[in-house]
Protein backbone atom coordinates (compact mmCIF):
# COMPACT_ATOMS: atom_id res chain seq x y z
CA UNK A 1 0.00 0.00 0.00
CA UNK A 2 1.46 3.56 -0.72
CA UNK A 3 1.58 6.40 1.20
CA UNK A 4 0.20 9.68 0.16
CA UNK A 5 0.63 13.19 1.25
CA UNK A 6 -2.51 15.35 3.17
CA UNK A 7 -3.43 18.31 3.44
CA UNK A 8 -3.07 19.60 7.06
CA UNK A 9 -5.49 22.43 9.04
CA UNK A 10 -1.23 24.18 9.66
CA UNK A 11 -1.57 24.05 5.72
CA UNK A 12 -4.66 25.75 4.81
CA UNK A 13 -3.68 28.06 7.30
CA UNK A 14 -0.49 29.09 5.81
CA UNK A 15 -2.37 29.00 1.84
CA UNK A 16 -4.93 31.50 3.18
CA UNK A 17 -2.37 33.74 5.15
CA UNK A 18 -0.44 33.97 2.01
CA UNK A 19 -3.78 34.24 -0.72
CA UNK A 20 -5.00 37.00 1.87
CA UNK A 21 -1.43 38.79 1.97
CA UNK A 22 -1.85 39.03 -2.31
CA UNK A 23 -5.14 40.54 -1.93
CA UNK A 24 -4.59 43.38 0.60
CA UNK A 25 -1.42 43.78 -1.68
CA UNK A 26 -3.61 44.56 -4.65
CA UNK A 27 -6.85 46.00 -2.58
CA UNK A 28 -8.67 43.41 -3.80
CA UNK A 29 -11.70 42.25 -2.40
CA UNK A 30 -12.40 38.75 -2.18
CA UNK A 31 -13.34 35.28 -0.65
CA UNK A 32 -11.20 32.22 -0.49
CA UNK A 33 -11.73 28.58 0.08
CA UNK A 34 -9.62 26.30 0.44
CA UNK A 35 -10.90 22.06 0.42
CA UNK A 36 -9.34 19.12 0.72
CA UNK A 37 -8.67 16.27 -2.05
CA UNK A 38 -12.39 15.13 -2.00
CA UNK A 39 -13.82 18.43 -2.18
CA UNK A 40 -14.48 19.43 1.40
CA UNK A 41 -14.02 22.73 3.36
CA UNK A 42 -11.18 23.23 5.59
CA UNK A 43 -11.25 27.04 5.13
CA UNK A 44 -13.77 29.45 3.81
CA UNK A 45 -13.38 33.34 4.05
CA UNK A 46 -14.95 36.28 3.47
CA UNK A 47 -12.96 39.35 3.07
CA UNK A 48 -14.52 42.96 4.25
CA UNK A 49 -16.21 44.56 1.20
CA UNK A 50 -16.12 41.01 -0.69
CA UNK A 51 -19.69 40.12 -2.41
CA UNK A 52 -22.63 38.21 -0.80
CA UNK A 53 -21.89 35.63 -3.41
CA UNK A 54 -18.59 35.21 -3.31
CA UNK A 55 -17.74 32.53 -0.47
CA UNK A 56 -20.25 30.30 -2.46
CA UNK A 57 -18.42 31.04 -5.73
CA UNK A 58 -15.06 30.67 -4.68
CA UNK A 59 -15.99 27.43 -2.78
CA UNK A 60 -17.24 25.93 -5.84
CA UNK A 61 -14.19 27.12 -7.42
CA UNK A 62 -11.87 25.44 -5.03
CA UNK A 63 -13.92 22.11 -5.21
CA UNK A 64 -13.96 21.80 -9.18
CA UNK A 65 -10.03 22.00 -8.43
CA UNK A 66 -9.73 19.44 -6.38
CA UNK A 67 -12.17 16.78 -8.28
CA UNK A 68 -10.78 17.60 -11.41
CA UNK A 69 -7.25 17.52 -10.14
CA UNK A 70 -7.23 20.54 -12.65
CA UNK A 71 -7.07 24.11 -12.39
CA UNK A 72 -10.65 25.42 -13.33
CA UNK A 73 -9.52 27.72 -16.03
CA UNK A 74 -8.65 23.68 -18.19
CA UNK A 75 -13.18 23.30 -17.77
CA UNK A 76 -13.61 26.31 -18.99
CA UNK A 77 -11.70 26.55 -21.95
CA UNK A 78 -13.05 22.87 -23.03
CA UNK A 79 -16.85 24.44 -22.30
CA UNK A 80 -16.40 26.04 -25.98
CA UNK A 81 -15.97 23.29 -27.83
CA UNK A 82 -17.72 20.44 -25.52
CA UNK A 83 -20.89 22.71 -23.80
CA UNK A 84 -22.10 19.56 -22.14
CA UNK A 85 -19.50 19.63 -19.35
CA UNK A 86 -22.09 22.36 -18.41
CA UNK A 87 -23.88 19.22 -16.59
CA UNK A 88 -21.28 18.53 -14.41
CA UNK A 89 -23.55 19.43 -12.07
CA UNK A 90 -20.99 20.81 -8.87
CA UNK A 91 -18.35 21.99 -11.13
CA UNK A 92 -17.84 25.24 -12.00
CA UNK A 93 -15.81 26.02 -15.07
CA UNK A 94 -14.77 29.31 -14.27
CA UNK A 95 -11.16 30.94 -13.71
CA UNK A 96 -9.65 31.17 -10.14
CA UNK A 97 -9.63 27.39 -8.86
CA UNK A 98 -6.12 25.65 -8.75
CA UNK A 99 -5.41 22.15 -7.61
CA UNK A 100 -2.70 21.49 -4.87
CA UNK A 101 -0.93 19.16 -5.83
CA UNK A 102 2.54 17.22 -4.98
CA UNK A 103 3.80 15.33 -8.29
CA UNK A 104 0.77 13.13 -9.33
CA UNK A 105 -0.62 13.80 -5.88
CA UNK A 106 -4.26 16.27 -5.27
CA UNK A 107 -4.19 17.62 -1.83
CA UNK A 108 -7.49 20.10 -2.30
CA UNK A 109 -7.83 23.31 -4.31
CA UNK A 110 -7.90 26.60 -3.27
CA UNK A 111 -10.73 28.44 -4.93
CA UNK A 112 -10.85 32.54 -5.15
CA UNK A 113 -14.10 34.68 -6.45
CA UNK A 114 -14.14 38.65 -5.92
CA UNK A 115 -12.52 40.31 -8.76
CA UNK A 116 -11.49 39.33 -12.21
CA UNK A 117 -11.13 35.82 -13.31
CA UNK A 118 -7.54 35.76 -13.88
CA UNK A 119 -6.91 37.90 -10.83
CA UNK A 120 -8.68 35.00 -8.67
CA UNK A 121 -6.24 32.44 -10.27
CA UNK A 122 -3.28 34.89 -9.27
CA UNK A 123 -4.51 34.93 -5.71
CA UNK A 124 -4.93 31.44 -5.73
CA UNK A 125 -1.35 30.77 -6.87
CA UNK A 126 0.03 33.30 -4.29
CA UNK A 127 -1.21 30.80 -1.56
CA UNK A 128 -0.21 27.50 -3.20
CA UNK A 129 3.12 29.17 -3.50
CA UNK A 130 3.29 29.66 0.36
CA UNK A 131 3.51 25.81 0.77
CA UNK A 132 6.78 25.04 -1.49
CA UNK A 133 5.31 21.75 -2.62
Amino acid sequence: MRSKPLLTSSDAHTVMTACKTAAIATGWKVSIAIVDDGGYPLLLERMDGAGLLTPEVALRKARTAALSRAPTKNLEDRLRDRPAFLSLGEYLPLQGGLPIKIGDDCLGGVGVSGVQSHEDEQIAAAGISALQV
